[in-house]
């Protein structure tokens, strides 16, 4: 976890941000699964191999914001201290995996290619639709794994932020 010292984030909001479950619950693994155009194969897939990360497609349940591991985390923060959370978000290899609004991923880069941000954001890896990404496995216990949820799905229908709120955190947490 981040230092809530060296972050400047306030240790209420840090354990407001992080106090969601780091595993999937039922209803998020079907929101998860209704990314796939085979639901019902993911769900077979998770049961016959429920430590194996799985590879959705992004663009109609989500999009994905890749960033780098101390960005992705700033980012975080911003989320959870200046608005409702981040929605849905994983480590994987040392990298953050936000989950947000499908449509995302086309709008977001074109939005922080604008000049008038001053200090440049690090260039960020947006997948949407028709990119793929591999997630962390939803059951089981990746306390210890490559990939682990920091905020893991928990509805049927979790908030997701749009470019506007990734812009704005963005753009906060690279200042």
């Amino acid at each position: 976890m981040i230092d809530s010292a060296s972050s400047g984030v306030p240790d209420a909001a840090r354990s407001a941000a992080y106090r969601h479950a780091q595993y999937v619950t039922p209803d998020g693994a079907d929101w998860l699964a209704s990314a796939s155009a085979f639901p019902r194969s993911v769900r077979a897939l998770w049961s016959a191999r429920p430590t194996a990360p799985t590879v959705l497609p992004c663009g109609t349940a989500f999009d994905v914001v890749n960033l780098p591991a101390l960005l992705g985390r700033r980012v975080l923060e911003q989320l959870w201290s200046a608005g409702p959370g981040s929605g849905p978000a994983a480590e994987c290899r040392g990298r953050i995996l936000l989950l947000v609004a499908p449509g995302t991923a086309q709008r977001l880069p074109s939005l922080l290619s604008w000049e008038e941000w001053g200090r440049p954001v690090p260039p960020l890896l947006c997948h949407g639709e028709g990119d793929s990404v591999a997630l962390p496995p939803p059951y089981a216990d990746c306390s210890t794994a490559r990939s682990r949820w920091l905020v893991a799905p928990d509805t049927h229908r979790p908030w997701l932020p749009g470019a506007a709120e990734v812009l704005w955190a963005c753009v906060r947490a690279a200042r």
